[in-house]
């Protein structure tokens, strides 16, 4: 059995005072001057270190403030406030939203889960992956405690093409060729953000942090250069044009990633014909008809797809469906046709926190890619100002290599000690039996549509009795 997998995080300090969700409003006007003023009262001595960044214009107390809410009951004219931020309130979007981009600050900035002590206070349901729930039923065995329980547990996975069967000789060696499978240690990759204030420096650190944690990285071949060849073990070169050289930046990569279509089948050839070559990935959007290019993929000989999605976990075409759905459907269909277990599914779009990935495995995802998380991981606010050629507020591109290699290990540390807690509260030891286990998930649409159905259709106007 091999060693159990930890990543070990630290403490790595923001570079700029992040935004908080609420700030503190002090009015000198009605002062009392009282000769004890519970300014000077705070436990936590925040009025005492009180300051200005100018250069962001945010008042230091707001990030020091532990919202014990002492001065604000205390002081007897009521002149100190807790208000909600109203530029909190404007970052990100519907599903890179403020409470997630903040929490993806804090597992960046600490490598630890983000507990709120007060219970779960969100919708039992909600769109996408909201609608799904995970079995727990295993959580009061304490030796099943993902991150300290006794019990081994495995988040390990493979790439590649599984044949159906091993035959070995009288001997006991191997038939044929070996299977090309690549292993990485946990079901989750990174790859190159759609936008985003991103320098050599940004990849560079992004590069380390995946050589540090074992996995891989998505790059586009003509960010490759010579001073990445280190990292080429750790590499996935995206090929987007015919006019690519296959044997260029490719020196040791295990795996590249090229559009599905059959005009791509020559350059496939091409790949498989260079010395040492890498396995293949076959990118497929995943929008109307998706099914059917998956299973003409599989039937051309692909090993790996990944199914890529919009930033915001949605069919590109259709955003009123979900990846989540997209998956289940790809999967259940390559399991009826009886080819499931014979190639990999890669998928993206969206994954913004750690139960996502567990969500998508179970789903039947082989593993996932990220990358927004880990451009939000560099304090970003997902402002866009980038993409109108207007500065970076946090000036990402700025940062140096090993602090941006600190903050993703610290965020993917995260990440791996929840999907180990969710393992272990199911009683699932290893990720490769989590794939498509949805006997152990719920679904809303399913229990909805279970409970109600025979009720007959309700239509406007009709008044239940």
């Amino acid at each position: 059995m091999p060693a159990k997998y930890v990543i070990h995080t630290k403490p790595v300090a923001h570079r700029f005072e992040p935004i908080t969700r609420s700030g503190i409003i002090a009015w000198e006007e009605g002062c009392l001057k009282c000769p004890v003023c519970v300014k000077r009262q705070c436990v936590y001595g925040v009025y005492d270190h009180r300051h200005l960044d100018a250069r962001q214009m945010i008042d230091s107390i707001d990030n020091q403030c532990m919202n014990c809410l002492r001065c604000v009951q205390s002081c007897p004219k009521e002149l100190i406030h807790k208000s909600l931020n109203p530029e909190y309130k404007a970052i990100g979007d519907a599903h890179w939203t403020p409470d997630i981009i903040s929490r993806l600050w804090y597992q960046a900035e600490t490598g630890k889960i983000p507990v709120s002590g007060a219970g779960y206070n969100g919708p039992f349901s909600g769109p996408g992956f909201d609608s799904m729930w995970t079995d727990m039923s295993e959580i009061v065995r304490p030796t099943r405690d993902g991150i300290h329980g006794r019990e081994y547990i495995s988040t390990a996975v493979d790439l590649g093409r599984t044949p159906r069967h091993l035959l070995f000789t009288r001997q006991g060696d191997l038939e044929g060729h070996t299977p090309n499978v690549l292993g990485i240690p946990m079901p989750i990759l990174m790859r190159l953000p759609g936008f985003g204030s991103i320098s050599n420096e940004t990849v560079l650190g992004w590069n380390l942090a995946a050589r540090r944690l074992g996995t891989l990285m998505a790059v586009p071949l003509e960010l490759i250069n010579s001073g990445q060849v280190e990292f080429s073990r750790w590499s996935i070169p995206v090929i987007t044009s015919h006019e690519s050289d296959p044997g260029r930046g490719l020196q040791g990569a295990p795996m590249v990633e090229i559009p599905w279509g059959e005009e791509w089948k020559d350059y496939r050839d091409e790949l498989t014909s260079v010395e040492a070559s890498p396995l293949i990935c076959d990118k497929i959007v995943l929008e109307k008809g998706a099914e059917e290019k998956v299973l003409r993929a599989v039937d051309g000989g692909a090993s790996m797809i990944h199914l890529e999605g919009s930033m915001g976990g949605r069919f590109v075409d259709d955003h009123s469906r979900y990846i989540k759905d997209g998956i289940r459907s790809i999967h259940l269909r390559l399991v009826e046709e009886g080819v499931r277990d014979e190639i990999t599914l890669l998928a993206s779009g969206g994954i913004a926190m750690a139960e996502q990935v567990a969500k998508s495995v179970i789903c039947g995802a082989d593993a996932v890619f990220v990358d927004f998380a880990i451009l939000i991981a560099l304090e970003c606010r997902m402002c866009r100002r980038c993409t109108e050629g207007l500065s970076c507020p946090v000036e990402i591109k700025d940062a140096a290599a090993s602090w941006v290699a600190e903050r993703v290990v610290n965020l993917l540390g995260a990440w791996h000690n929840q999907l180990l807690e969710v393992m272990g509260a199911m009683g699932i030891r290893d990720a490769r039996r989590l794939r498509g286990e949805s006997g152990r998930a719920m679904f809303f649409e399913e229990l909805d549509r279970e409970t109600f159905s025979s009720m007959g259709e309700i239509q406007e106007g009709c008044e239940l009795e």
